[in-house]
């Protein structure tokens, strides 16, 4: 990983390939670590970044609060360093909300976007009331709520096929400071609801989803893309499609990216 200084903090990004720019971006209790086996076959032809969002892996805390916007113009600050003026976007859950609002903040810079396992939909009333509650339990019980909320991101069905899996992604999300998870939830909880952008964007879009994530419960995600030009791709399982369902997501995802 390299770094950047950015507003008095360092920032951890990696850059590897060349040809058109594909930026990656993790979603809440990952790093960049998570896009390890998709950077490797990306970047046989692509320009590979992914970046260690605010408050997660390598990068420090800028704030108590961590908003999307915030994300969005560190990210905005690692593309400058590395002049990268345009580029495709690929979000795991809190990563698509990171691209949607530097989709806002910054909309020349898109080429295309795909959001696996998220939504351009801001947090219900009852949602937000689940990350207060989850500040709450992380304050309490730091290790507990992250080895909780690792294994819920899985389908039932998985959760003993991908054990090993499971077990190490735990040993990275543990790695994440306190300060980080309560930012990020702070964050998330006042995303704004960004569901125009799927209407009207001039690039291509792919939303991802599993029919039985927990997260995200498909029913009530699916129906977002309707009347719009998004390309729907829906996998039989959870809310981790880059482990469930990974051959299928890299074939999508390449094929994909040669329409942006």
């Amino acid at each position: 990983m390299k770094n950047l200084n950015y507003k008095n903090i360092n920032i951890a990004y990696s850059d590897t390939g060349k040809g058109t720019a594909i930026v990656l971006l993790h979603g809440f209790l990952e790093s960049a670590v998570m896009w390890d086996f998709f950077v490797a076959e990306y970047s046989k032809k692509y320009r590979v970044i992914t970046i260690d969002l605010l408050g997660h892996g390598q990068t420090e805390c800028l704030g108590y609060v961590h908003t999307m916007e915030d994300m969005a113009d560190a990210v905005h600050a690692v593309l400058h360093e590395l002049r990268i003026r345009k580029a495709i976007f690929m979000g795991h859950s809190m990563g698509g909300y990171v691209a949607l609002a530097f989709a806002e903040l910054y909309p020349d810079m898109i080429k295309g976007i795909v959001l696996q396992n998220s939504t351009s939909r801001a947090d219900s009333d009852e949602r937000k009331k689940n990350r207060d509650r989850a500040i709450k339990a992380v304050k309490q019980n730091y290790t507990a709520f992250v080895r909780m909320s690792i294994a819920n991101l899985f389908s039932e069905e998985n959760r003993d096929r991908l054990a090993d899996d499971i077990e190490a992604l735990r040993e990275q999300a543990v790695k994440t400071p306190l300060q980080g998870i309560v930012a990020a939830l702070e964050g998330m909880k006042v995303r704004n609801d960004r569901e125009v952008i799927l209407h009207f964007s001039p690039y291509p879009i792919m939303l991802v989803l599993g029919r039985h994530d927990q997260s995200l419960i498909y029913s009530e995600q699916a129906d977002q893309v309707e009347n719009t030009d998004v390309k729907l791709v829906s996998y039989p399982y959870g809310h981790m499609s880059h482990i469930e369902n990974r051959d299928e997501l890299l074939a999508e995802t390449l094929a994909f990216f040669k329409t942006c």
